[in-house]
């Protein structure tokens, strides 16, 4: 079965932190309690400076963008798992950057909470927010609907099946690793 996820897109560009992606003032937040999970998510981006918009509606607590695109070095900054977490919690499904922040890359692993893709291309540059893209997992591409181009993708690799399982703790017993 095919695997490609679609929607609109939110672009960023370089060096994005984690204290950009969640603050440090919502750490907090428990993820393992449902209702402070969703909140977690509601904050999700809210230290982007203003130049890229809003990331979540006002009055909203989902993103309206499953994807994001971003530059070099995405999720740099502390180690907290809590940034990959606040992007699934509010619908965000796939980071598609130039390079990752290695602890941010194997938080998403971890947690399983989103698909971190790199680029081959500096897609933040030829992509802009609100733009109708898909992430084709087999093809290990992304395409730009609203301009009709394709790019490649590094293969996701092996993170891609411990995210499927939902994290690495979820893998581990799927494949038989931990007892159950």
């Amino acid at each position: 079965m095919s695997k490609v996820i679609r929607g609109v897109v939110f672009v960023v560009d370089d060096n994005i932190d984690t204290d950009q992606i969640i603050p440090a003032e919502y750490l907090t937040l428990v993820p393992s309690k449902p209702d402070e999970y969703e909140k977690l998510g509601s904050y999700a981006m809210v230290g982007l400076p203003d130049r890229y918009g809003k990331f979540i509606a006002a009055g909203e607590i989902k993103t309206s963008y499953p994807i994001i695109i971003a530059g070099e070095n995405f999720g740099c900054g502390s180690s907290r798992e809590h940034a990959p977490i606040a992007l699934g919690a509010c619908g965000v499904k796939v980071v598609v950057a130039q390079s990752y922040a290695r602890i941010f890359f194997r938080n998403c692993a971890a947690t399983g909470e989103l698909y971190p893709w790199e680029s081959i291309e500096r897609l933040c540059e030829e992509f802009e927010t609100g733009q109708e893209v898909s992430v084709d997992f087999d093809r290990n591409q992304i395409i730009n609907h609203t301009l009709g181009k394709v790019y490649d993708l590094k293969p996701i690799g092996e993170v891609g099946p411990v995210i499927d399982a939902g994290g690495i703790f979820a893998y581990a017993r799927q494949t038989g690793m931990i007892s159950r």
